[in-house]
């Protein structure tokens, strides 16, 4: 094999392991380890993985702070997050206190959930509206409003959700990454995220495939802190770290 194949080759091993010893690398490619080793040096000094002790891991994309407004982000991956909407809703009993986070994918969640005597608890503002017009019994977290996620952050919603123990709660994520965590670009909004699910019992991140292996500004959850109800896993390695729930049509 020549040398820019055994380049692609190993590249893509790693976009789908997202970590490989030099072992293993050696037996997939099927060269010797002298030879993977000095692969490594090269594309780590290119830029395109980083070279570990014994292997290498992937390069994480790494997003900016900028999100898109709430009606361009409603758009994109929309049958992927109604079916895990539809899927989160049916986790939902008649005694639960659910913290139903802000996002796109936690509002489709309100669409799909059927008469209920459960309590609902929200920071996003087109999610209490939806709550409202279903009848439920429902609160909205006071604070600051941020207008691009039409939600409610700052130290006064925080306040508010240290008063609160939750059954469950339903959270979004920016992006979700083995070693990063679960992400997102806002500090404030972060530390909005990481109280509710530290008052919960259990945790759910509700999120398309799209959002794997990208890393935000700021984490607000390690994975193993919440299972992850997703449409399809696209990358190995996070399953080790949390639960997994794949929803298929």
């Amino acid at each position: 094999m020549l040398t820019q194949e055994r380049y692609k080759v190993i590249l893509e091993i790693l976009e789908e392991k997202d970590a490989v010893t030099v072992t293993e690398l050696a037996a997939l490619v099927g060269t010797s380890e002298s030879s993977i080793r000095r692969d490594l040096t090269v594309l780590d000094r290119e830029g395109r993985l980083r070279k570990v002790y014994g292997g290498a891991t992937a390069i994480n994309r790494t997003e900016g702070a900028l999100e898109d407004e709430v009606n361009v982000r409603n758009e994109h991956m929309a049958a992927e997050k109604e079916l895990i909407g539809e899927y989160a809703a049916g986790l939902i009993n008649n005694d639960d206190f659910v913290y139903v986070d802000s996002g796109t994918t936690t509002a489709r969640l309100i669409d799909h959930i059927g008469p209920t005597k459960a309590t609902f608890v929200t920071n996003g503002i087109i999610h209490a509206q939806k709550l409202l017009s279903k009848g439920f019994r429902a609160y909205m977290i006071g604070g600051r409003i941020k207008p691009v996620t039409a939600s409610v952050v700052g130290a006064e919603g925080i306040r508010n959700l240290l008063k609160m123990n939750f059954t469950k709660a339903f959270m979004g994520a920016n992006g979700i990454d083995i070693t990063a965590g679960f992400t997102t670009p806002d500090s404030e909004e972060a530390m909005m995220k990481e109280k509710a699910i530290e008052k919960s019992f259990a945790v759910f991140v509700l999120a398309d495939h799209s959002k794997f292996r990208k890393v935000y500004p700021v984490t607000f959850a390690e994975l193993r802190k919440c299972c992850i109800i997703t449409d399809r896993l696209p990358y190995s390695g996070f399953n080790d770290k949390t639960i997994i729930r794949e929803v298929t049509s």
